[in-house]
C-alpha cells in the first residue's frame, strides 16, 4: 500500500507538470501571436501614414507646379499683351545726325523707293500733340522744322524725337527782316535754334529749312543776293537745306476738304511734303488722316528724314 501511494503521488506531481508546461506553451504562443499581430497592425500604420504623407507631399508639388504653370502663363501672357501695346522702340544711332562741317548730307538724286517724307514747320505748338498722335496710328515718322515761336511748348521738341521722328531747325524767331538781314544775322538765328534743339535731344542737327524756302523772295526787301550766298555757306557749315516736291497748301487759310484735294494730288517716288505745326492749323491736323491714308494706299511709306534722303531744292531766286 505505500508503495501504491507513493507510485500515485508520483504519477499525479508528473501529470501535473505536463500540464504546466502545456499551459505556458500557450501563453507563449499566445504571446507570440499576439507580438505578430501587434506588429502586422504597427506595420500598416507606419506604411499608410508613409504613404498618405507621400501622396500629401505629391499633391502639394502638384499644387506649387500648378501655380508656378499658371504664374507662367499670367507672365507670358503679360510679356504678350506689353509687347502688342508698346510702342515701336527705337534704334537710336540718330547722334550721327549731328551737325558736321565735310561730312555729306541729303542726296539729290530720288531712290526708287515710294516714300513719302511729312514734314512739319513752325512747331512746337498747342497742335504737335494732336499731329503726334495721328502719325502714332498709322506708324508714320516725320520730320519737325521747329522755331521758338511757342517756347511754352519747347519740351514737345524732346517728345517728338524720342517717338522717332526727325528734329530740323528752320529758324529761331521766324522774324524775316530779323533773319534774312544779313548772312551774320541769319547764322546768329540757326545758332539759336540749334542751342534750343541740344538742349533738348542732345546735339545740333544738321537739317535746315529756310524760311520761305531757298526760293523766297522776300529776303531781297533785307538783303540782295542773300539765298545764293546762304544756300552754299550752310553746306559749308555741314548742314543741309530742304525745300519741298508737295504740299497740302497749309500755309494759306484753307478748309480741310481744300488740304486734302491737294495733298492727295501728288505723285512721283521721294515726296518731301510741306505741313505746318502752328496754334492756328487745326485744319491740317483735320486733314493729316486722310492724306496718310491716301499714300499708305498707294504703297508709300512715311519716313523721317535722315543723311541719305532726297534732299529737293528748289532754285535760287534771290
Amino acid at each position: 500500500m505505500p508503495q501504491e501511494k507513493k507510485q500515485n503521488r508520483k504519477s499525479e506531481s508528473s501529470s501535473h507538470k505536463k500540464r504546466r508546461q502545456q499551459q505556458v506553451r500557450r501563453q507563449l504562443i499566445l504571446i507570440a501571436t499576439i507580438a505578430v499581430v501587434v506588429i502586422a497592425i504597427t506595420g500598416t500604420i507606419i506604411v499608410k501614414t508613409v504613404s498618405g504623407k507621400k501622396t500629401e507631399s505629391e499633391a502639394s508639388s502638384k499644387k506649387v507646379t500648378a501655380v508656378n504653370l499658371d504664374e507662367a502663363d499670367t507672365t507670358e501672357g503679360t510679356k504678350e499683351n506689353e509687347e502688342e501695346t508698346k510702342p515701336e522702340e527705337v534704334t537710336d544711332d540718330r547722334a550721327g545726325y549731328a551737325v558736321s562741317p565735310g561730312v555729306s548730307v541729303g542726296s539729290d538724286t530720288e531712290t526708287e523707293e515710294k516714300v513719302v517724307y511729312l514734314t512739319f514747320d513752325d512747331g512746337p505748338s498747342s497742335n504737335t500733340q494732336a499731329v503726334l498722335d495721328i502719325l502714332d496710328r498709322y506708324n508714320a515718322k516725320a520730320t519737325f522744322f521747329v522755331t521758338n515761336i511757342n517756347p511754352d511748348y519747347a519740351n514737345m521738341i524732346k517728345v517728338a524725337y524720342d517717338k522717332g521722328h526727325t528734329i530740323g531747325l528752320h529758324t529761331y524767331s521766324h522774324d524775316y527782316g530779323a533773319v534774312y538781314a544779313s548772312v551774320d544775322a541769319y547764322f546768329s538765328d540757326l545758332d539759336a535754334i540749334g542751342q534750343l534743339v541740344q538742349q533738348q535731344i542732345g546735339y545740333v542737327p544738321c537739317f535746315i529749312r529756310f524760311p520761305g524756302g531757298s526760293s523766297n523772295t522776300v529776303s531781297a526787301e533785307y538783303s540782295s543776293g542773300i539765298m545764293s550766298t546762304l544756300v552754299q555757306e550752310v553746306q559749308n557749315r555741314g548742314y543741309q537745306y530742304y525745300d519741298w516736291n508737295s504740299s497740302s497748301g497749309d500755309g494759306a487759310v484753307r478748309s480741310t476738304a481744300e488740304l486734302i484735294d491737294q495733298g492727295t494730288a501728288w505723285d512721283g517716288n521721294n515726296l518731301v511734303f510741306l505741313s505746318h505745326d502752328a496754334n492756328s492749323k487745326e485744319s491740317t491736323v483735320d486733314a493729316l488722316p486722310t492724306i496718310i491714308e491716301h499714300y499708305q494706299s498707294m504703297g508709300y511709306a512715311f519716313k523721317a528724314l535722315d543723311r541719305s534722303s532726297y534732299d529737293a531744292h528748289h532754285g535760287v531766286n534771290n
